[in-house]
C-alpha cells in the first residue's frame, strides 16, 4: 500500500498522467509511449484515468447514425392527408338521406368542417417539417468536417473538475475563445482570438493537465505560419 502512495505522489506519476491523452490518441513518440505503458503496469490510478480518457476518445470518434424516412413512409403519410381531407369534405356536405331529417344548424357543420381542415393542415405541416429536417439535418458531430462553427480551429475536451476561472485562464493564455460547446461528449469548439498561430495555441493548451483532448480542425495552410 505504501508503494502505491509513493507512485501516485512521484514526479514520474505526474508526468505520465499528463501524457495519457496523447497515449490514447497514439501521438506519443516511441520512448514516451513505452514510458507510459511501463507506468500503467504499476499504477492503478493511471489505469483508471486511461479508461476514462479512452471512453472520451471513442465518443469523439464515433460515426453519427442518421436514419432517413423511407419513401414508402412518405407515401403513407400523403395517403393519410388525402383521407383526412376526404373525411372533412364529407362532413361539410350532409348526405341526401339526412336532408329529410331535422337539419343541423349551419354552425355545427361549419365547426365540423373547420375541425377537419385543421387536422389535415396539421398533418401536412408535420410532413413538411419532417421533409425539411430530412433534407437539412441539424445534427453535428466532432467528426463532421463541414459545416463547423465560424472561425473554429481547435476542438478540445477539458477535465470535468475544471472551474470556469481555470478554463478562462487557459483560453486566455492560448489566445483562444469558445465558439460552441460543450457537446454531450464535453467537446468545445475554439477559435483564434489573436494572431497567434494554431500550432502555438495547441501547444499551450496541451501543456495543461486539465486539457484531456485537443486537436486542430483546420489544414496547415489555413492556420498561419508555424512559429
Amino acid at each position: 500500500m505504501s508503494n502505491g502512495r509513493r507512485i501516485e505522489h512521484s514526479a514520474e506519476h505526474a508526468e505520465v498522467a499528463a501524457l495519457i491523452p496523447w497515449y490514447v490518441n497514439d501521438t506519443l513518440d516511441d520512448g514516451d509511449s513505452r514510458r507510459v505503458t511501463a507506468h500503467l503496469a504499476l499504477c492503478a490510478v493511471c489505469r483508471d484515468d486511461l479508461a476514462v480518457q479512452q471512453r472520451i476518445y471513442d465518443a469523439i470518434g464515433a460515426q453519427p447514425v442518421v436514419n432517413y424516412m423511407p419513401a414508402a413512409s412518405l407515401r403513407r403519410l400523403h395517403a393519410r392527408i388525402d383521407a383526412r381531407a376526404a373525411e372533412s369534405s364529407a362532413l361539410a356536405v350532409p348526405p341526401p338521406r339526412q336532408r329529410a331529417a331535422p337539419a343541423l344548424s349551419w354552425r355545427t357543420w361549419m365547426a365540423a368542417s373547420v375541425a377537419g381542415l385543421a387536422v389535415a393542415v396539421g398533418i401536412y405541416a408535420g410532413d413538411h417539417w419532417l421533409q425539411s429536417e430530412q433534407l437539412e439535418p441539424k445534427y453535428r458531430t466532432v467528426t463532421t468536417a463541414e459545416p463547423r462553427p465560424r472561425g473554429e480551429v481547435i476542438r478540445a475536451v477539458f477535465a470535468p473538475t475544471i472551474t470556469l476561472v481555470e478554463l478562462q485562464g487557459i483560453l486566455d493564455e492560448a489566445q483562444l475563445k469558445i465558439v460552441s460547446g460543450p457537446t454531450e461528449a464535453g467537446v468545445y469548439s475554439l477559435a483564434a482570438n489573436s494572431t497567434l498561430t494554431v500550432r502555438a495555441s495547441l501547444a499551450l493548451l496541451r501543456q495543461h493537465p486539465t486539457v484531456r483532448f485537443a486537436e486542430r480542425t483546420v489544414p496547415e495552410s489555413e492556420s498561419g505560419t508555424s512559429p
